[in-house]
């Protein structure tokens, strides 16, 4: 079956042809790296600019003079190694419970077929049609004062780890990879023995890396970049995440400080996406299953 194209097979086999797409597919690349990478190296200059320098208009394309003591300001001023301590605390905390029970809940709506399995599954699925701006002010007042136990979990980790937990998408994602996943090999664990636990910790988990690496990325930088919940939930300085510390602490900083910051706090995320790219890719076809 031949494959119509815009530029025949033959066309770019001569020497011109190959010129010139190789000229068109150098240009875009270049381009596309431009667009993105370009602010990154915007954010970073900036921050080694002076206060002066960094509002001029027009604006200079590289420091005039390099300085490394916005960021070495940021740092201790705005006291940033409190602020990412706790962050990675409530980020590390929301991932660890959220891959474990929505894994858990996703293995039973999959392979365990609970009773009203289907029903539940389109309660949960429905959330996702509920604005999370209209589940703010009910999830506050649940963490204020818990139902039954009236204890309040302002200023704690745990107002930030019991929330994020229920994420119907993630749960979906992996109910999703879990069908997928071929019966055959679940009844062969059975044969030789193993329970359903042993099943998912042995057979199952195995399998899904790629798609668990997806659902800890989303986990990670949902808590990591939020700022309106834990804005609510901390109202103690020293308790609060990078995220809202940078928007309190704003207020009587320098540009070029604040800059500066931004550029800390961007670094964990840029590398656990460089750590983690495999995962990532790996994640688009998690569908799939190898024979």
């Amino acid at each position: 079956m031949s494959t119509r194209t815009l530029v025949s097979p033959l066309a770019l086999a001569r020497p011109r042809g190959k010129a010139v797409y190789w000229t068109v597919f150098t240009g875009v690349v270049l381009l596309f790296a431009l667009a993105f990478l370009f602010p990154v190296y915007w954010m970073v200059t900036g921050a080694m600019k002076s206060p002066d320098e960094v509002t001029r208009t027009p604006p200079t394309l590289v420091p005039q003079r390099w300085s490394l003591g916005g960021y070495t300001d940021a740092w201790d001023l705005m006291d940033l190694p409190i602020h990412l301590w706790n962050t990675v605390v409530q980020a590390t905390g929301a991932w660890i419970l959220q891959v474990v029970l929505s894994t858990a809940a996703a293995y039973a709506l999959s392979k365990l077929k609970p009773a009203f399995g289907k029903l539940i599954l389109g309660g949960i699925l429905a959330t996702l049609m509920v604005p999370a701006q209209a589940l703010v002010v009910p999830k506050y007042l649940t963490v204020a004062d818990l139902p039954l136990i009236h204890t309040s979990l302002l200023n704690d980790p745990l107002g930030i780890w019991l929330p994020a937990v229920a994420n119907a998408f993630n749960l979906y994602l992996l109910k999703r990879f879990f069908d997928q996943i071929p019966r055959d090999v679940l009844e062969a664990a059975e044969i030789d023995g193993a329970g359903r636990l042993r099943t998912l910790w042995s057979i199952v988990l195995p399998m899904s890396r790629p798609v668990l690496g997806v659902v800890s990325i989303f986990a990670l930088v949902a808590v990591w970049q939020d700022f309106l919940w834990p804005l609510m939930v901390f109202s103690d300085t020293d308790k609060q995440p990078i995220s809202v510390a940078l928007v309190q602490l704003s207020q009587n900083i320098q540009l070029t400080v604040l800059i500066a910051a931004m550029v800390i706090a961007s670094i964990p995320m840029v590398v656990m996406f460089l750590v983690f790219q495999r995962h990532i890719i790996a994640g688009i076809s998690a569908g799939s299953t190898k024979g």
